[in-house]
């Protein structure tokens, strides 16, 4: 006697897969995403005499943006040039959340 096996479908086969690269775009690549839109577009809306702070933890208030350099007051007479993509949405956002 001959017992003949279907087949796996191949689909079925991928199915756990698909599924793996399902949640790992909904819960890491998408929020990702939005975050760097975020951070984009604070950095576009940065003035003079914001207060902010860097990625290296540098607390400022802008004095000068000049194209991608902004310059920071640190102190009275202290300033420091960083580049704009130095500063961090993040962080300037829980500046305020201590006041």
């Amino acid at each position: 006697m001959i017992i003949l096996q279907a087949s796996p479908n191949p689909i079925m086969q991928f199915l756990p897969l698909i599924g793996i690269v399902v949640v790992f775009y909904f819960f890491f690549m998408r929020p990702q995403q939005k975050k760097q839109k975020e951070q984009n577009k604070f950095i576009e809306n940065l003035n003079k005499g914001d207060e902010v702070a860097t990625a290296s933890g540098i607390i400022g208030k802008i004095n000068k943006i000049d194209g991608d350099v902004v310059t920071l007051q640190v102190d009275q007479k202290t300033f420091i040039k960083f580049t704009k993509s130095s500063v961090s949405k993040e962080l300037t956002d829980s500046l305020g959340s201590n006041d």
